[in-house]
């Protein structure tokens, strides 16, 4: 009995043993599950940070190209009104320029920073000037003054584009204007005496408009002499093209020895000009002329 009880005990035993084997071994299985599956676990979160890493790398690189390119956008704008600015201000300078010198001789002076003087053989010299400009003058306001003088002079300011004369000055109430320079021309005489004759005609077309409103007008006596000159540019601030030589003193004295309404030429103008059938000539004679004593003078008109 008592070897049968102890059978039984040790049979017991055994059984327990093999159940604490088998629950050893589950829990080992067990353990070796959950490492397993905590490896996949770690290897998929690294595989997330690794793609949220590419992913914030490859945001952050779209955000900086975003800014670089807006960068180089703005910079681009920037350049291009800059660029802009420059090209209204050289244009504006240039043309301030071409107001003040013949397009040759600007080029010339952007070109080299100076314009070398030149001498011309054949230039015809026109003078204008408003008779008892003084005395009409008192009856005008200052800027009823400026304003008559303005609106005659840029009139002339177009005859002489028309005619592709140069104005060289004005001064006071004189305008002077030359044609046959700074590029010499065939048509240079003809051009001067046919703007000369339009610029008459505009003040006499002016004189009777001022009549009609019971306002007071200049009168003008103008004057041309033909021949030699020099002709550069003076000084280094407020500069301007001007002419020299006795040709210009002399078509200065046809003009003070003109009369109102009339275009004086001189001998060396008339010859030039005597057998162009579009003009008639009336011969003054030698006139007292101050300065040169007698010369020959002559009242040119149009044919119509």
């Amino acid at each position: 009995m008592l070897i049968y009880d102890d059978s039984l005990q040790i049979e017991e035993t055994s059984k327990k043993l093999q159940r604490m084997e088998f629950d050893k071994q589950i829990l080992a299985d067990s353990l070796l599950q959950v490492e397993k599956d905590l490896k996949v676990e770690m290897v998929h979160q690294a595989e997330v940070r690794k793609k949220e890493k590419n992913k914030d790398i490859a945001l952050g690189a779209v955000i900086f190209f975003l800014l670089l390119s807006g960068g180089f956008y703005g910079r681009w704008r920037y350049v291009k009104k800059s660029k802009a600015i420059i090209e209204k201000e050289k244009d504006r300078s240039e043309n301030l320029l071409l107001n003040i010198l013949p397009s040759e001789i600007a080029e010339e002076l952007k070109e080299k920073g100076s314009a070398d003087a030149r001498d011309f053989d054949m230039v015809s010299i026109l003078f204008t000037d408003f008779k008892g400009f003084t005395q009409v003058a008192e009856k005008l306001s200052a800027k009823e003054l400026i304003e008559e003088i303005n609106h005659c002079f840029m009139a002339f300011d177009h005859i002489c584009e028309t005619y592709g004369i140069e104005k060289i000055k004005t001064i006071g109430d004189a305008y002077m204007a030359a044609g046959g320079l700074p590029v010499p021309s065939d048509n240079a005489v003809k051009n001067v005496v046919l703007a000369a004759l339009d610029m008459q005609a505009f003040i006499t077309n002016r004189i009777k408009e001022k009549k009609a409103n019971n306002e007071t007008s200049f009168q003008m006596r103008l004057g041309i002499n033909t021949g030699p000159v020099v002709a550069g540019i003076v000084g280094i601030k407020k500069f301007q093209y001007d002419i020299w030589g006795d040709t210009v003193n002399t078509a200065s004295r046809m003009e003070s020895s003109g009369e109102i309404g009339k275009v004086n030429i001189s001998e060396n103008t008339y010859n030039l000009l005597k057998d162009d059938p579009d003009f008639s000539f009336e011969s003054r004679g030698k006139i007292q002329a101050k300065g040169k004593g007698e010369i020959e003078m002559y009242f040119v008109t149009k044919v119509t």
